[in-house]
C-alpha cells in the first residue's frame, strides 16, 4: 500500500502513528501449527475478533496489509471527528455575540494547526490498535502483508501458510468513486486522502450529500472554504425528510451551497481551477473549485482475497453471509463493512462479538437481532435507532409516532438550540418502542437511551418513568413519554377519575363499593 496516500511522510505524528499500526521494522512470527482463528483484516471487526478470541485463550493470527485500526483510526471516525470539533470551536466563536461574547479583534483560524492537532490525537489513540499490543496483551500473532486464501482451510501471507480451524474476513470497504468523465484525470480526494491536507482549499466541491459529504461540507465551510455539494438525489436520503431539512437549512445558513437532483456530465482541469459541468433542472451549469471531494459511498474490499479458492461466495455488495455471519464455507465467517449494510465502527464491533460466540461457543446470535443506532455528526447531529415509521409499516406493525420539537424543551431554549426534535415510533397494540430519531447538537449522546430501551424491550411508558436531571435536552424523551401517557386518558377514564375525586371514599367499605361499581 502507498502510505503517502493517507500519511504525510515527513510528519512526526504520522510517523508515530505508523510505528504503532504498521512498524517498518516488524518481523512476522513463524506459524506453529493450526490456529483456532485466522483474521484477515485489522480494522475494528478484525481487531475485536482477534483480541476477543486471543484474550479468551484461543490461538489467533491477525493479517493486515495496510494500517492496523482500519478506516476508523486512520481515515474515518477519529480524524473526521477531531476536525469537526475544531470547526465547531470556530463556529462557536463566530456565534459568540448572541451570548454576550465580544472580541476586540477578530480571532484567527489556522487550518494547518487544526490538521496538526488531528494528526497528534490520532497518533495518541494509535497504541490501542498497535501490533505490539495485540502480540503482548492478547497473545495474537500479527502478520503484516497481503493475505489471501489458498485453500478452504489455509491462508497465505508473505510466503507463509496459516492453517485455521475458523477464519474471519474483515477486510472492510473503500471509497466508491463514480465513473464520471474526466474525474480521474482532474484529481480528487476521498475520505482516505482528504486528511493529508495542510492548506485549506479556497473552494471545495463535494460529490455526494450523504453523511460524509454533509459532515465535511459543514466542517470545511466553517474553516472558511466556499463549499458546494452536488448530488443526483436529496440530502441525507436515509433520514426522514423533515429531519434532513433541519440539517440542510443549517448548512445553507452557514454558506454551504447545494446542487441537488443534479447530474455531473464531466469534470475538467482549467487554467487555475477545476470545473464540474452539471445538468440540473434541464439547464447546464458549471461549478468551479480548487479541490474535489468524492463522498458517494463505500465499496467492499473483496478483490485479491482468493475467495473463490476458499469457497466463499460474494457479490458487488460484498461477502455473502447468513444471519449468523457464516459464509458459504462453514469454517469462514465475515464481519464489518465487507459484508454489512451497516458500515459503522460500532456495527463492526458488535458483529465481531457475534462471530466469536457463533464460531466457538455454539452461539446462534443473529445480526438481525442487533439494535443498531447511527449518528451523522453534523451540527446539529442526527441520531437514529431501530425502525423508521415507513419500515415499521412495511413490516406490518401497527406503528404510531410522537414527535417532540426542541422549541418546547427548556434546556434547548437556554442553549439557543431549538431547531431540533426527538421522535419515537411505537407499537399501538403493545406500547413497545420500535425506533426513534433525535436531531440535536449532542443527539449521538442521547440516542443511547432509546437504544437501551429497545434492547431491553421497554415500552414507551418507560420514558415517562425515567427521571432526567433538569435541565437537559434529553428531557424531550420524557416529554414524549408523558405525551404517550396522555393518550391513555380516554373520556371514559377521565370520567372515572372525576367520579373518584368527587366521591373520594374514606372507609374500606366505601372503597370496596366503588370498585365493585366501576
Amino acid at each position: 500500500m502507498e502510505y503517502d496516500q493517507i500519511l504525510l511522510p515527513s510528519d512526526a505524528y504520522d510517523q508515530v502513528l505508523r510505528s504503532y499500526v504498521h512498524p517498518s521494522t516488524w518481523i512476522n512470527p513463524t506459524p506453529t501449527g493450526k490456529y483456532n482463528l485466522v483474521v484477515l483484516g485489522g480494522g475494528t471487526s478484525g481487531l475485536v475478533s482477534a483480541g476477543g478470541t486471543g484474550g479468551l485463550g484461543g490461538k489467533v493470527a491477525l493479517v493486515e496489509k495496510a494500517l492496523l485500526g482500519g478506516d476508523c483510526l486512520n481515515t474515518g471516525c477519529v480524524p473526521s471527528k477531531a476536525l469537526i470539533r475544531a470547526a465547531r470551536a470556530i463556529f462557536d466563536t463566530r456565534s459568540g455575540a448572541s451570548f454576550g461574547v465580544q472580541f476586540k479583534e477578530l480571532p484567527e483560524f489556522n487550518f494547518a494547526q487544526a490538521m496538526e492537532r488531528m494528526r497528534r490525537l490520532r497518533a495518541d489513540i494509535a497504541p490501542h490498535d498497535s501490533a505490539q499490543r495485540f502480540m503482548d496483551e492478547f497473545n495474537v500473532d500479527v502478520f503484516l502483508g497481503d493475505g489471501k486464501f489458498v485453500s478452504p482451510t489455509e491462508l497465505e501471507v508473505a510466503g507463509q501458510r496459516l492453517q485455521f480451524e475458523r477464519a474471519v474476513i474483515a477486510t472492510g470497504a473503500r471509497a466508491a468513486v463514480p465513473p464520471i468523465e474526466g474525474l480521474a484525470q482532474t484529481g480528487y480526494y476521498t475520505n482516505e486522502s482528504i486528511f493529508k491536507l495542510i492548506e485549506l482549499p479556497r473552494r471545495l466541491a463535494i460529490i455526494g450529500a450523504g453523511p460524509i459529504g454533509c459532515e465535511l461540507a459543514q466542517c470545511f465551510q466553517r474553516f472558511g472554504a466556499e463549499v458546494t455539494v452536488i448530488d443526483q438525489g436529496e440530502v441525507l436520503p436515509r433520514e426522514d425528510r423533515d429531519v434532513a431539512a433541519i440539517v440542510q437549512r443549517q448548512l445553507e445558513r452557514e454558506g454551504v451551497k447545494f446542487r441537488l437532483k443534479a447530474r455531473i456530465l464531466r469534470v475538467e482541469a482549467e487554467e487555475r481551477h477545476k470545473a464540474l459541468h452539471i445538468s440540473q433542472a434541464e439547464y447546464d451549469h458549471k461549478v468551479e473549485c480548487d479541490a474535489i471531494l468524492v463522498a458517494t459511498g463505500r465499496t467492499p474490499n473483496t478483490d485479491g482475497l482468493g475467495l473463490d479458492v476458499a469457497g466463499v461466495q460474494y457479490s458487488l455488495q460484498g461477502v455473502i453471509v447468513n444471519d449468523h455471519l457464516r459464509t458459504s464455507n462453514p469454517r469462514i465467517f465475515a464481519a464489518g463493512d465487507v459484508c454489512s449494510q451497516f458500515k459503522f465502527t460500532h456495527a463492526a464491533d458488535a458483529m465481531a462479538r457475534n462471530v466469536i460466540a457463533n464460531a466457538f461457543f455454539f452461539g446462534r446470535r443473529k445480526v438481525s437481532a442487533l439494535t443498531m443506532p447511527w449518528c451523522t455528526f453534523t451540527d446539529p447531529e442526527i441520531a437514529h435507532v431501530g425502525y423508521s415509521e415507513a419500515q415499521a409499516t412495511a413490516a406490518g406493525l401497527a406503528v404510531a409516532t410522537i414527535t417532540q420539537p426542541f422549541d418546547d424543551v427548556d434546556r434547548a431554549i437556554l442553549d439557543s438550540e431549538t431547531e431540533g426534535l426527538a421522535r419515537v415510533h411505537y407499537d399501538k397494540k403493545t406500547g413497545q418502542i420500535l425506533g426513534g430519531t433525535i436531531v440535536a447538537r449532542h443527539a449521538g449522546e442521547m440516542i443511547g437511551q432509546l437504544t437501551l430501551a429497545i434492547t431491553a424491550g421497554l415500552k414507551i411508558s418507560a420514558l415517562a418513568s425515567a427521571i432526567q436531571p433538569y435541565p437537559v435536552q434529553a428531557d424531550a424523551l420524557k416529554k414524549i413519554g408523558d405525551a404517550y401517557m396522555r393518550t391513555k386518558l380516554t373520556p371514559g377514564v377521565k370520567t372515572l377519575f372525576a367520579k373518584w375525586f368527587a366521591f373520594r371514599p374514606k372507609s374500606s367499605r366505601q372503597r370496596r363499593a366503588f370498585r365493585a361499581k366501576y
